[in-house]
């Protein structure tokens, strides 16, 4: 009389001893024989152990055997307040004694224990919970059993369990496992969240949980969709009953509880049967072959009728006509799925394993007043996975003599062996089970397009950027070169912007360039040419031309003249001995040198209209250069002046002439202006 909740599967279960986890009885007794498939072994865990230890183990005690029956052999003899037992004690062979004696004692809990074959690794007790691992997804191995009355759990699927519920227990209630056959769990950790809610599922009820620091939940195949009752997928006429209740209200209207009706979270009534008795039933045809994994039922949701059904069969079909009762697997009995206990709560109960059916029917055999509920399926579409071919290589040429007569009755024996387990292999195939129907083709097109999309994709997306780019910098192009610019590179655009990191000028010697023409020159009077040089001022200037025609050859920033173009080998008018020429065009640039020609020194201090103190007046900016050499020989520019006071010469004698200049140096020097203090009035 000593053994307490116990639950023996072929290949793992739980045991423990009478009124735990309280404090056994005195003088109590029990045995239990554990017996498992042959060629494998049993190891068993504890999950709590507690057995008086006063009498040194002689009165209370737990003794493990190898086998059963008296030719059994010892492995231990345990006990002690709050023993540790952290490692498995395994067998020799497939079968285990557990003997539990319980003598005269004052506390002690006795023990609770699971078990299981030892290729379960992994086996955790119905007493583990999820802050007992410090993983954030980890594995386990649950034994059957684990619906025990003295544990609790909090939350539901697919919110999440609180951190201090059981583990197996939180898998059983979200059918991840079966209670009878235990099974692996996958458990993720994840953050908590402030409230769990409660459910009835599986015949195992969750109570709401206050706020907790974690929460875990599981992975699973995701078989788990609506199939059509709630959303009206399945349409009326794929909904039928064994009967239909009606009545006549107060008012005189019929009221008919149809099995359309029998829709969950539909408004309105329910389903309920004409007659409340064990022969009823509501059918639900799916079309055609699903994978059902649960079912979730409620009463009749209207407060003024509380119908609902408490216990339920549940029979499947492919054509209507020859049924099946649901089983649990290596169980000889039908399976009595818990219903409701009022007529609002949802309540779901899951099918492990699976049930693959076209027609589905549910039997009530409890009910409350009246047989009347809605219902909704779970699971997902079903898919029968086909055998790989296999090719048969080519039969071989007719034998020659008699040994080639039985190698080739060989070959044909081995080809119709072949022949027949393929045979074999499409009748006894294991169907491989998926969430979505796909059929090989498709798979093929499927893997075909997501080589090539993402190919033609990066094809064209290349092309497009070589084009935009092309386009850009053509239209680049076009904005910076004209259709009589110079070339972009052959710009001074460069030097002017490396002017901004240059020393900046005096103001006094930064002038806006006079503007002026060869022609207005040659008509002005010798003193009213530094007047208009300094008035107008010319859009380009003018090279002073001497030497080679090679020098101009070269990149020129000036403007030619309008009109007649001047020919290079024309008289300079600086060499002409006869007409003595003003000419104000500028020196051409260097080849090497900078952008600005020489400046050309004009005295204003004699102008009429020039008072005195005002320094010379150069037409252009300064190059900051030394002029360059020119090639010929040149004739002494001399100054006109009417000063009486002064006759001396604006400009220097040129270079490598008699002068003031050395003989070695054959450029031009650059021009000085007279002293002020010698000025002198017009005449």
């Amino acid at each position: 009389d000593g053994c307490g909740h116990t639950v023996l599967g072929p290949e793992s279960g739980t045991l423990a001893s009478i009124n735990y986890p309280q404090t056994s009885p005195n003088s109590t007794v029990c045995e239990w024989e554990i017996r498992v498939k042959p060629g494998q072994r049993v190891q068993l865990k504890f999950g709590d152990f507690d057995i008086d230890d006063s009498d040194s183990c002689h009165s209370s005690y737990l003794r493990v055997h190898n086998g059963i029956g008296p030719n059994r052999t010892e492995i231990g003899k345990y006990c002690g307040f709050g023993f540790q037992m952290d490692g498995l004690v395994t067998s020799k062979g497939n079968e285990i004694t557990v003997q539990f004696m319980s003598g005269i004692h004052a506390s002690g809990r006795g023990f609770l224990a699971a078990y299981s074959t030892t290729d379960k690794s992994d086996l955790i007790t119905c007493l583990d919970n999820a802050s007992h691992f410090s993983e954030p997804e980890f594995n386990k191995y649950c034994p059957a059993g684990c619906v025990i009355p003295f544990a609790d759990i909090s939350g539901t699927i697919p919110h999440g369990y609180r951190d201090s519920s059981s583990l197996c227990m939180a898998g059983v209630h979200a059918g991840v496992v079966s209670n009878t056959q235990g099974g692996q769990i996958n458990v993720v950790i994840s953050k908590g969240i402030p409230y769990y809610e409660g459910s009835l599922a599986n015949n195992v009820t969750s109570k709401v949980g206050p706020l907790s620091t974690s929460l875990f939940t599981f992975k699973t195949s995701g078989c788990y969709g609506t199939l059509g009752m709630e959303s009206g997928a399945i349409p009326d006429s794929q909904i039928t009953a064994s009967s239909i209740l009606e009545w006549p209200n107060q008012t005189g209207q019929v009221n008919i509880w149809k099995p359309e009706n029998a829709r969950l979270k539909r408004v309105g009534p329910p389903w309920a049967a004409l007659i409340s008795d064990e022969h009823q039933w509501l059918q639900i045809d799916l079309n055609k072959e699903k994978k059902i994994t649960g079912i979730v039922t409620t009463g009749s949701t209207l407060a003024e009728y509380f119908y609902y059904v408490s216990a339920y069969r549940i029979l499947y079909s492919d054509d209507a006509q020859k049924w099946t009762v649901y089983r649990e697997p290596g169980m000889d009995k039908d399976k009595i799925f818990q219903g409701n206990t009022e007529l609002y709560q949802e309540v779901r109960n899951n099918f492990i394993p699976p049930i693959i059916a076209r027609f589905f029917r549910i039997n009530p055999l409890k009910w409350h007043q009246k047989i009347a509920m809605k219902v909704e399926l779970l699971g997902c579409q079903f898919s029968i996975g086909r055998a790989p071919k296999i090719t048969l290589p080519p039969p071989p040429p007719p034998p020659q003599n008699r040994n080639d007569e039985k190698s080739a009755d060989f070959i044909d024996d081995f080809i119709n062996s072949v022949k027949t387990s393929l045979q074999t292999d499409k009748t006894t195939f294991t169907p491989e089970i998926k969430n979505t129907t796909v059929t090989p083709s498709v798979t093929k097109d499927v893997a075909l397009a997501a080589v090539l999309v993402p190919v033609l994709v990066m094809v064209f997306t290349t092309l497009i950027l070589i084009l935009v780019c092309a386009w850009h910098w053509r239209n680049r192009k076009k904005k910076t070169e004209g259709t009589y610019d110079l070339p972009y590179w052959d710009r001074a655009g460069w030097w002017k912007g490396m002017k901004q990191f240059l020393p900046t000028k005096s103001a006094e010697h930064e002038e806006t360039p006079v503007r002026y023409s060869s022609s207005e020159i040659s008509h002005l009077r010798p003193r009213e040419v530094p007047t208009m040089l300094q008035t107008e001022s010319a859009e380009y200037a003018q090279p002073l031309v001497g030497g080679l025609v090679g020098t101009l050859h070269q990149r020129s920033t000036f403007k030619p003249e309008e009109g007649k173009e001047a020919s290079y080998a024309d008289v300079d008018p600086y060499n002409s001995p006869i007409q003595e020429v003003y000419h104000a065009y500028a020196e051409p640039l260097p080849i090497t040198g900078p952008e600005y020609a020489t400046p050309i020194i004009v005295d204003m201090s004699s102008h009429p209209s020039t008072p005195l103190g005002v320094p010379s007046i150069s037409t252009f900016k300064a190059a900051g250069n030394q002029a360059p050499p020119l090639v010929g020989t040149c004739s002494k520019l001399l100054s006109r002046t009417d000063s009486t006071s002064s006759a001396q010469a604006l400009y220097d004698i040129p270079k490598g002439q008699v002068g003031p200049g050395s003989a070695d140096e054959l450029v031009y020097q650059v021009p000085q202006s007279l002293a002020l203090s010698t000025g002198s009035k017009d005449e």
